[in-house]
């Protein structure tokens, strides 16, 4: 039997080689840029069009390393961002804008319109004599105090001249939501459209029984959800914000081109899902919040800033500033945004 002798410089030869391996791969992990981005809401049909990218790698193929979560309404991600627990998120513009005015010092601005036009809803049922915004007086309305659509309600009521002391608002959670709606425990609940006009119909409520109020065809003229993200975070890193929206854009365009197909990243995280149900969620979201008119014009993630100080305008209708009055620089940057030829709607 022949013996081979390796000699001690090989052998450290082999494993200084080992150890630039290691170094190398570490260096290339440690580069990444961690970022921690909030849902408005749980993993349902529209939130693919940020859980899409994440499993096509296209965050990872601009240095991110981005971790995505859920939440329990529309305020919380401002409140996470905001504090530095999380980096980035998803939140409606309308509840930042508010909560801007009231923490001025706040660290937080939207920076990619995702819904050009909000799902904000009031959803009723015309069996319980909801057909119109006039017939909620004298009904009770189901309200989570943290919902996106309930901050709108005050406009809402101005906007359609609604005797706001003759409707009864009971603060429930999301979870009990539609089911109270579907027992007729509430008349109408508020609501995103997309998500509680599909719950209600996979609860067996008739289709034609249930009237769906969209705010923003009832005088309430403001922009929905946008990519928020903590103005610190974005001061330190730029690129990698940068890079978010570039990854984010790639996803949202695949999305809208194959719903289908997007959709199953949201599957993948929400076991008790169902494919046809979370399909007809985001199909609504795509045509009624996300493709717009203006956004076919336009392009994705932008704002038209007379239309932005409009909604402003709205807002201070129903909402007494606390400080001056915004202007759309003071809640919206595009200083991130890809450029415009990139973000055309095809």
């Amino acid at each position: 039997m022949r013996v081979f002798r390796v000699g001690r410089t090989a052998i450290a030869a082999v494993f200084t080689g080992i150890l630039a391996t290691a170094t190398i791969a570490g260096s290339a992990s440690a580069a990444e840029t961690i970022i921690k981005f909030s849902l408005d809401f749980k993993f349902e049909g529209p939130s693919a069009t940020f859980l899409l990218p994440l499993d096509k790698g296209y965050y990872k193929a601009e240095g991110l390393n981005v971790s995505i979560d859920s939440a329990a309404g529309s305020v919380e991600p401002i409140n996470r961002v905001a504090s530095g627990t999380y980096d980035m998120g998803f939140a409606d513009i309308n509840s930042l804008t508010r909560f801007r005015d009231a923490n001025p010092t706040a660290p937080v601005k939207a920076i990619f319109m995702v819904y050009n036009k909000p799902p904000f809803a009031i959803v009723g049922r015309k069996s319980r004599g909801v057909i119109k915004p006039k017939d909620l007086e004298g009904k009770k309305l189901g309200a989570p105090a943290p919902d996106g659509a309930y901050a709108q309600w005050p406009i809402f009521v101005q906007a359609n001249g609604i005797d706001a002391s003759k409707v009864t608002i009971e603060n429930v959670g999301f979870p009990v939501r539609e089911p109270m709606l579907a027992a007729g425990q509430v008349d109408a609940i508020t609501g995103f459209s997309f998500s509680s006009f599909i719950n209600l119909k996979d609860k067996g409520v008739p289709v034609d029984d249930i009237t769906v109020l969209l705010m923003a065809d009832y005088g309430v003229n403001l922009y929905g959800n946008a990519v928020i993200v903590n103005a610190k975070f974005a001061a330190d890193h730029p690129d990698a914000v940068k890079g978010f929206l570039r990854a984010y854009l790639k996803g949202l365009k695949e999305t809208v081109k194959s719903p289908a197909t997007a959709v199953d990243s949201v599957l993948k995280r929400n076991d008790i899902a169902k494919k046809s149900t979370e399909l007809e969620r985001l199909n609504m979201a795509i045509r009624d919040n996300i493709v717009t008119a203006e956004v076919k014009a336009n392009g994705y993630g932008g704002v038209d800033d007379a239309r932005l100080a409009k909604a402003i305008d709205q807002i201070g209708l129903t909402y007494k500033w606390k400080n001056a009055k915004p202007k759309p620089s003071d809640v919206f940057d595009a200083s991130f945004l890809p450029p415009a030829a990139d973000r055309k709607f095809n």
